[in-house]
Order: structure tokens, then sequence, then C-alpha cells
């Protein structure tokens, strides 16, 4: 990455050097905590151009007055050349108003990071275990996989961006009886393709046309060897080739989205390998699981309710309403107690895990991430673990609920989306919301050529600039930097709109929020479009004037780089930034 400083990176420096300085002179007690202290843009861009709290945030414990103090900092801040001026708001805010030259040189370091503009060294290398999919086995990816899919990937990615060494995993259950219910349902469709008549598929097993193929491949290569054999004949051979299959379907419909993973853990090794089992031993040393009997559940008569010992985990001690078995009543794994072990797996390999789930999963966050904690602190090393839950799609067309797909037998697949509307559409518009929101997915609107379609109007503001640069270069005249002084209050206003990218990236990365890029570049997109309307009313507002060349030029960079941080926060995103409409 080059050298060139952003102007938030630039004036946080300054900031510091300020402190540091008031430090040496004894205003300030040395080794006071600066983690609280930002440089931003004020909520009203009337107030300035930057503002700092450092006065807020450290009089108290300088126990000092936080004014008297903004007025220490603000005289310093007013020898810096780029400073115009200062003025100290409220108890003690300190706002900032730039040089123009400023934010020309801000224009200026746009093309000269190129694709680098906005990346962070925030993350320092730390290692981030992202997961997220971990869809069963059992089939196609349906909508009902698709936005933590997307959420997770651009999660990963804005990690990346912003410093972090990135690991996307998914991971396997390949344990559970669903898995069996898998083989049964491949072992039909293996008959079939044999010429059995096996009629209408049996409730309980997967009724996909997609295992078809699955079937035909065993008959192939088995030919009639386990026609009308016992169960356990095959059971164990036909779940390994279906859940190797499945996985492949997977793989290639995750593709489609663009997504790939680093690394895919299987449950059933993690079990062979008798990680759970060192999980439970290590609980019990620290006497965070214990045998015990559960209460009946709710509604259960003592008739119908036999108390079992079962091996608990201490989960009301971090706030659970019960504990929780680890193993079921035949000796098995429960979902939680082999998770508890897989996140200690992958606690072994990163400073940070991260799980993006479905929002119907809300009710075990506290406890795996209770156990999770008590896991890593005893391996002597505490993992911070969070869990992103995300809420479903709801599918429309025209506002009415989509039909369902054939394929797959009961539900949309995202190959059938991708198919229809693109896997930008698709990316960008499933990060239009917050997670945590349910959101509407109109197969109709997604496409639209309108302001009310976030994906259409942040790809029309590039295609629009590139577009420009096409009709300027037939004309022979280009962008340049040569005469950025040409550039008035309007366009400086659009730089400063887009200079907020990095300190975007890396509050979005800090949030674990990747929709604040999504939100980012629409109001970017909007300031662009304000722009380039005031030209239909002035013509001296148009990027092309063709008796004006070094202003013509300015415009043109000026353009150039508004796309380039489109593309950059769009890249994020896993969305091509499109050049033609």
């Amino acid at each position: 990455m080059s050298e060139t400083k952003t102007i938030h990176a630039a004036f946080a420096a300054h900031l510091a050097d300020v402190l540091d300085a008031l430090e040496n002179a004894g205003t300030l007690p040395a080794g006071l905590s600066r983690t609280n202290v930002t440089v931003e843009p004020p909520r009203d861009p009337s107030h300035g151009d930057l503002a700092t709290n450092a006065a807020m945030v450290l009089a108290k414990p300088a126990a000092t007055n936080p004014r008297v103090l903004a007025g220490e900092i603000s005289g310093k801040l007013d020898e810096l050349p780029e400073v115009t001026a200062t003025e100290i708001a409220g108890p003690g805010f300190i706002n900032m108003r730039l040089s123009d030259a400023a934010w020309r040189g801000e224009l200026a370091a746009i093309g000269a990071l190129g694709a680098d503009y906005g990346r962070s060294a925030m993350g320092e290398g730390r290692r981030v275990n992202v997961e997220y999919v971990s869809a069963n086995p059992t089939g196609p990816m349906h909508m009902g996989h698709c936005r933590g899919a997307v959420v997770g990937d651009a999660l990963a990615s804005l990690l990346e961006y912003a410093g972090y060494k990135v690991t996307r995993e998914y991971y396997v259950n390949d344990a559970g009886g669903q898995v069996d219910v898998l083989a049964r349902s491949v072992y039909l469709r293996y008959c079939e393709a044999l010429g059995e008549d096996i009629g209408e598929i049996p409730a309980g097993l997967y009724p996909g046309d997609y295992l078809k193929p699955v079937g035909k491949a065993l008959a192939e290569e088995f030919g009639a060897a386990y026609l009308g054999k016992a169960e356990e004949e095959w059971l164990a051979l036909f779940r390994t080739r279906a859940v190797a299959a499945m996985m492949d379907m997977i793989r290639a419909d995750l593709a489609m989205l663009g997504i790939h993973h680093d690394l895919f853990s299987s449950e059933a090794e993690l079990q062979a390998a008798g990680k759970p089992e060192a999980a439970e031993k290590w609980l019990r040393e620290h006497d965070l699981v214990y045998d015990g009997v559960l209460e009946a559940p709710k509604g259960k008569t003592l008739e119908d309710w036999e108390p079992v010992e079962l091996p608990l985990f201490r989960s009301t001690k971090f706030g659970d309403d019960q504990d929780r078995p680890i193993r079921k009543s035949d000796g098995k794994w429960t979902y939680f107690g082999a998770d508890l072990a897989y996140h200690l797996q992958k606690a072994q390999s990163a400073d940070e895990l991260i799980d993006i789930w479905g929002a119907d999963h809300a009710g075990t966050v506290k406890r795996i991430k209770a156990a999770v904690a008590a896991l890593s602190e005893g391996q002597g090393k505490p993992i911070p673990f969070d869990v992103k839950l995300v809420q479903m799609v709801q599918l429309l067309r025209d506002g009415e609920p989509a039909k369902m797909s054939k394929r797959s037998g009961n539900f949309v697949t995202i190959a059938d989306m991708v198919e229809e509307v693109g896997k930008d559409v698709v990316r960008f518009t499933m990060l239009t919301r917050k997670p945590e929101a349910q959101m509407d997915f109109d197969f109709a609107k997604v496409v639209e050529a309108s302001k009310d379609n976030p994906v259409f109007y942040v790809q029309y503001a590039n295609a629009r600039i590139h577009s420009t640069l096409r009709k300027a270069a037939a004309e022979g005249l280009a962008p340049s930097d040569a005469h950025l002084d040409r550039l008035g209050a309007d366009e400086l206003a659009l730089v400063k709109f887009a200079a907020q990218f990095p300190r975007m990236v890396e509050a979005a990365a800090a949030a674990r929020e990747p929709h604040r890029i999504a939100f980012f570049l629409y109001d970017l997109a909007a300031a662009f479009h304000a722009y380039w309307n005031l030209g239909n009313d002035d013509p001296s507002k148009r990027f092309i004037l063709t008796e004006q060349p070094e202003l013509t030029g300015a415009r043109l960079f000026l353009g150039q780089q508004i796309g380039q941080v489109v593309k950059n926060g769009l890249s994020l995103l896993g969305v091509e930034a499109v050049e033609e409409l």
C-alpha cells in the first residue's frame, strides 16, 4: 500500500502529535488512554469539516475543565497549514474547517491510492475466523441460506480490507440424523435408477429431483449390488457419497454468488477425533459440567416423562434459564455439545471468532458464547466470540409470494435467484438492510431502473461516470489533476463526502456491519447524482466544457475518483462496478 495518507488518517496523526506535545509540556498527564478519542465529520456540516472529542474524553482523567483543555488543543491545531479555523462547541467539542487545498489533496490521494483508498491496517494482522452458511449437506442452497451467506462473505472481505487475516469457514453438519435421512432418500433414487417403481416419496425423506443424479451415479457404479439389501449394508456408504455430492452442489451454488470458503470442517471428523470428549473432560475438571436430571418439560405429566441423568453444562451460571445437556440419553452428542468442541477447535488457530447464524438460533447464543468463553479462557487464551443473527427474507414477485422451485421440491434456490436477476443484484440487495431486520426481496423491484432500487442507483452513478469519460475521450479530453484549483465549492463538497470512505471502512469493520458500506455507497451515489443534475439547470456545471479544457480535466478527474470509491466499496460487497447499463 502506498504511503499516501487519507485526510482522516492525517488528522488523527496530527491530533496524536498535539496530545503528545501537551503531555510533554505537562498540560496532560502521561499515559492517558486515547481509545475513545475520535476525529470525524460533525453531524451538521455547517459546523465544520472535522470534529474531535479529545478534550471531552481526556478532561476528566486529566482532572481539568474540558473547554479549557479544548482551548489548549485547538490552539495547536490552528497552527496546522490545512486548518483555516477551529471552534470550541458545547461542553468541549472542537470543530475544524479545512482549506480547499486540503480537500484537493484528498482528491489527489484517491487517485494515488486507487484500489487501496480506504484500506486500513486497524486489524494489525489479527486472525479472525468467520463461519457462515454451514447449511446441512442435504440439498441445494436455498433462500434461507442466502442472506447469511452474503453477510458473512461481505464481512470477511471487509475485515481483510481493514487489516485482519481472515479464514472463511464452513461447518459441515455430517454427523446428525439428517444425513441418515439423506442416505435413505438417495437409496430410493438408486432403486429408481435401476428401474424400480418407488411411488411417492415417503414423508420424512427428501423429495427433490436434485437427488436423482446421485442415485443414478451410484447405480452406474455399483449396479444392483445393494438392491433389496438391509440398510446396514449400504447406509454408511450411501451417506458418505450423498454428503460428498451435496457438498459439491453447495460449493457450486455458492460459487454462483461469488462465495468461496477457505476451510470446510466436518462434524463427523471432529467426533471421530474425540474432540467433544476432550472438551467435556476439561469442563468437568472445572466444575462446568455435572451429571444431573432436567426438570420435566412444560406440559408433560409425570406419566409421560421419564427422568434421565445427563451430563449438563452449567449455562445458568452465565445467564441461561436452565443448564443444558451436552449428550442425549443414548450417549450421542447434542448439537450444543458438538458445537462446544467445534468452537474450541476453531479457537486454537484464531484470535477471534465470528459466527453468522439464522435468527431462529437466537436462543442458543448466550449459552454457546458462555461455553466458548469458559473453554478458551481455560486454554489460557480468551477468545472474543461474536454471533451475528440474520433474519429470513420474504420472496415476492410484484408484491405476491414467489412460486417455489420444482428442482428443489419445496423452496426457491439460490441458483434460481442468480439465474433470474444476477449475482450482483442478489448480493447488494441482501446488504441494503441491517441483517437483524426482516426484508422483502421482490424479483420485480430489484431490477427496476429507479432511485428506489439501491442496486441500480449505485451502479448508475458508476456507469454515468464512465459514459462521461468515454464521451470526453472521443472529444480528445481526459481526466487530469494538474488544475484541481479550478474546482469550486460544489465539487469539493462531493470530495468531502467521498473522503468519509476510509473512516466508514474502519467503523463498519469495528462494528462487524458490512451493510454500512452499502448505505454509504447509496448516499455517495445520491450526492454524485445531485451534483450531476446541477448541469441540467446550469450548463457551466457540466463535466465536459470543450472551451475550458483545464476545468474539464479537473472535473473528469473528480468523476473518475468518485467512480474509484464506488468501485472500492462495491468490491467489499462482492459486487462488480459495471461501466455500462
